[in-house]
């Protein structure tokens, strides 16, 4: 039995420990990843949030062995039965299922140090996310931003305005500050629309070695 790539461009892949059969994700693969994860003995997937294709672990090394994989009967999903190097979920949990929903309660502690794999501003992104996700709205200042579109917005155009002056008249101390307000308040809008830092990364990237001029002349063809 094959994969139909032509009726199913993206399909489910669940990561499963080859050894304990605990579930420890859920991502897709498109047919490169796929292809990729078969060639390299390696868990690929292709990120709908990014936008693009990744391994398993290339950022933080946490990447999966695949021991085999099992195709459901309708062939549209895929069971990965993997060595997990590492842990499975970006939150630093071994796996991405550890909110009980009858307990209401996170059930998995985190196991690493997120902010020395990911990064600062990925971290924060995924906290923002999760915040965004809460039931409990009362303490988080994320959580009213992103329930207050204008409010939200009114704090981004406010904060730039606050660096802008920090640049000019102020000190470095000072505009470091200001930095920081802007980047988080533009992290929460980007939470607000899902999307992911990486894309922002990804739009960098593209521009690196073009000139701003050509940059912008390009915009209006």
């Amino acid at each position: 039995m094959q994969i139909d790539w032509q009726k199913n461009p993206l399909i489910p892949a669940i990561a499963q420990d080859y050894e304990t059969n605990e579930v420890l994700m859920l991502a897709y693969m498109n047919e490169e990843a796929y292809n990729l994860t078969l060639s390299s003995g390696y868990a690929h997937y292709f990120s709908r949030s990014r936008q693009r294709l990744w391994k398993k672990g290339e950022s933080s090394n946490h990447t999966q062995e695949v021991k085999d994989i099992l195709l459901d009967c309708d062939a549209d999903t895929v069971i990965l039965k993997i060595k997990q190097n590492g842990v499975a979920c970006h939150t630093g949990r071994k796996s991405c299922f550890f909110t009980s929903v009858l307990q209401d309660k996170v059930i998995l502690d985190k196991e690493i140090d997120t902010d020395s794999i990911y990064g600062v501003v990925d971290t924060l992104y995924h906290t923002i996310l999760e915040r965004k996700n809460s039931k409990d709205s009362t303490k988080s200042w994320t959580k009213k931003l992103l329930n207050d579109k204008e409010l939200m917005l009114s704090k981004i155009r406010e904060e730039a305005d606050e660096v802008c002056v920090a640049i000019d008249k102020e000190s470095d101390k000072q505009v470091i500050y200001e930095s920081a307000d802007l980047l988080y308040h533009t992290l929460v809008g980007l939470g607000y629309r899902d999307i992911t830092p990486d894309r922002v990364k990804q739009e960098l990237a593209r521009r690196f070695g073009t000139s701003g001029i050509e940059e912008k002349e390009s915009r209006k063809k």
